[in-house]
């Protein structure tokens, strides 16, 4: 069959089932990751460990020392109040970073995706298996996580694993969305930039990670009820505390969900727009 002139070469191998498709993407990228791991496994793991440092244990026993600590977390340790929500928190800044820079690169620099879709994988395989990559590297760094939130004496109950659970939804959810932000970047610029200092930090303080989101005030609170990171810290700390409001978490639960799958379809029409041939 003649080729046209000036289309981009495609291999004519056999083409892999949808799954299979999205499985050998996940294997690319963990082939290169257990070579090159050492350099993001210690800041993965040691900046939720720096967060837990100063707000759970040198934070924290300041606001025990006040009193008031009992009031905004229901009676129990700080600490083991705090922890689960630093849990949803690493997931969410781990999937963002991952999103950008990383599917910026892919794209643009290294062009990994371009040759990704040089072969039978279709984009939509090549997305899905790039977010499935970012979501079990999310749960394996959060699993270290928890055996260092156990060290320190900040897990309660076994419902930490759910937490964990709940922890990585919201942030799948949250790279859904980002990537598919991230394909329609052009260049590093401030696009990223703006998206940090302004959704994932803001994100980060005001969504009841530290405190509760009813101290805020009034007019700032519907902007914490619409972060998926509340929703994700809701659940995570219920598990971990076993303080569990059925309807209340079926509807965290739905949000998320709603998030995730929407981010899903954003995520595949815009990595098929970017690289059709």
């Amino acid at each position: 069959m003649a080729v046209q002139a000036g289309a981009p070469a495609r291999s004519a191998g056999r083409t892999p089932s949808p799954v299979g498709g999205v499985l050998l993407v996940v294997e690319h990228y963990w082939t290169w990751y257990r070579r090159n791991w050492r350099a993001t496994a210690v800041s993965s793991v040691l900046q939720p460990l720096l967060f837990l440092l100063a707000f759970g244990v040198g934070f924290g026993t300041l606001v025990e020392g006040t009193g008031r600590a009992a009031e905004a977390t229901g009676g129990v340790e700080y600490l083991v109040w705090l922890a689960p929500a630093l849990l949803a928190v690493s997931a969410v800044q781990t999937a963002a970073f991952e999103s950008t820079y990383p599917v910026l690169s892919a794209f643009k620099w290294q062009r990994l995706y371009h040759a990704m879709t040089a072969t039978p994988l279709t984009p939509a395989q090549v997305a899905l298996g790039h977010l499935s990559w970012i979501v079990a590297k999310m749960t394996a760094t959060g699993a270290v996580y928890l055996a260092v939130i156990a060290a320190f004496g900040g897990v309660r109950s076994a419902g930490v694993l759910i937490s964990l659970l709940a922890a990585s939804l919201t942030g799948a959810a949250v790279a859904a969305l980002v990537m598919s932000f991230a394909a329609t970047v052009e260049n590093e610029g401030t696009a990223f930039s703006m998206l940090f200092r302004f959704v994932v930090i803001p994100m980060t303080l005001f969504s009841g990670t530290f405190f509760p989101v009813d101290r805020l005030p009034a007019l700032v609170q519907p902007f914490a009820w619409v972060s998926p990171l509340w929703h994700g810290t809701v659940l995570a700390r219920s598990a971990a505390l076993d303080r569990w409001e059925p309807l209340a978490a079926l509807g965290h639960l739905a949000y998320l969900v709603a998030l995730l799958v929407l981010g899903l379809w954003l995520v595949v029409r815009g990595f098929r727009r970017r690289l059709a041939l």
